[in-house]
């Protein structure tokens, strides 16, 4: 029996895997906060570090919160496309370990703040990072996973670039 090469890339389920285990776990927290604190509640975990719970209407960073309502469908059909796409790339493109982790990620998180729009109409927020008065804007798991993972595309493409720079020199 044949083994499976460690470099070849993972199976697309694979990295549906990865991105359903995101959703669920980015469900899995919002509902509990739901369930255990109301709007606008506050619980100081550390000096620096609150779980609070924050509607957020808008896209990241309350990006376009207070526009009229029209922003839930715009980011709720801008959610899908992007997860198409990203089925698309992960299906043709047969990615390496770093890209179809990070597309994996985006993926997960994409479509975990889509659920939030669908049934709320507002994403739920429950992480808050502050120092002396200053607060980072609250966000969840799924925007974690979404930042994670741009982080690694970046990485990705960074790596991607200086091998084709060092191909180029042994070629040249």
């Amino acid at each position: 029996m044949a083994s499976r090469n460690a470099s070849a890339p993972h199976s697309l389920m694979f990295w549906i895997g990865i991105a359903v285990i995101v959703i669920a776990l980015d469900q899995l927290t919002k509902t509990l906060i739901l369930q255990h604190f109301q709007l606008g509640d506050a619980r100081p975990l550390t000096g620096f570090f609150s779980l609070v719970r924050v509607h957020n209407t808008g896209a990241a960073f309350s990006f376009l919160a207070g526009a009229s309502g029209w922003q839930r469908w715009f980011f709720v059909a801008l959610g899908l496309v992007a997860a198409v796409f990203i089925v698309w790339m992960l299906r043709t493109q047969s990615p390496q370990k770093l890209l179809g982790c990070s597309l994996a990620l985006i993926l997960g998180g994409a479509l975990g703040n889509v659920i939030d729009r669908l049934l709320h109409g507002y994403v739920v927020d429950f992480l808050d990072f502050h120092w002396d008065g200053w607060h980072f804007p609250a966000f969840n798991v799924a925007d974690a996973a979404i930042s994670v993972g741009a982080a690694l595309l970046i990485l990705d493409e960074i790596r991607r670039m200086r091998r084709e720079r060092r191909g180029a020199v042994v070629k040249g």
